[in-house]
């Protein structure tokens, strides 16, 4: 049986920038939500399952300011590598306390940007006192809608990138850093 580092073209991104970057991000969210949440308004860090684990868990270890977590599960991939266009719900945010309750949605990666642009609206219809999205990779040459996240970890080149919470066919998500797959892995018949 091969060995999954076996399947990865290169490293796009390494531990060291994947830190740097989850750091900044870190940062940003304690200075713009320092004032909300001293006033009594909850910050919500909403992952989007499965993806945004590993980045949030990181994530949240650098944040200063008082948080609550919850998850969503929605899927526009289903075993594919391109989005279907189409945003299912699988795993829904159910609170009572929306109204006092601000959201920030974390996701692993943006292509087309449907998704998010769908949550952000879906959360306010559903009455949270404001939406905010972050991202750890961004890639904006793949946007569909148009659809910017308010806070990003890194931009990338339009590859099929893999590891860090991030997988193909389930695989791939333990990986320390964020590798390009190789191409004939996910175009070959042997899906996993």
């Amino acid at each position: 049986m091969a060995k999954v580092i076996d399947d990865i073209e290169r490293v796009l991104v390494d531990e060291t920038e994947i830190l740097t970057a989850v750091k900044r991000i870190a940062s940003e969210i304690d200075a713009y939500y320092r004032d909300s949440t001293a006033s009594g308004k909850k910050l919500l860090l909403l992952g989007i399952l499965k993806g945004s684990v590993v980045f949030m868990g990181d994530l949240m270890k650098h944040i200063t300011v008082p948080v609550e977590i919850d998850f969503m599960k929605v899927s526009s991939y289903g075993r594919s590598t391109k989005s279907s266009g189409s945003v299912n719900i699988m795993l829904d945010l159910f609170r009572s306390d929306l109204p006092q309750t601000d959201i920030l949605i974390i996701e692993d990666i943006i292509d087309s940007g449907r998704t998010l642009s769908y949550l952000t609206e879906y959360l306010l219809l559903k009455g949270a006192h404001s939406v905010r999205t972050c991202t750890l990779l961004d890639k904006p040459q793949r946007r569909e809608v148009d659809f910017k996240a308010d806070h990003v970890g890194i931009i990338i080149p339009d590859e099929f990138v893999v590891g860090y919470g991030l997988d193909y066919a389930e695989r791939y998500r333990t990986l320390p850093y964020i590798g390009i797959l190789k191409p004939e892995i996910y175009n070959s018949s042997n899906k996993y």
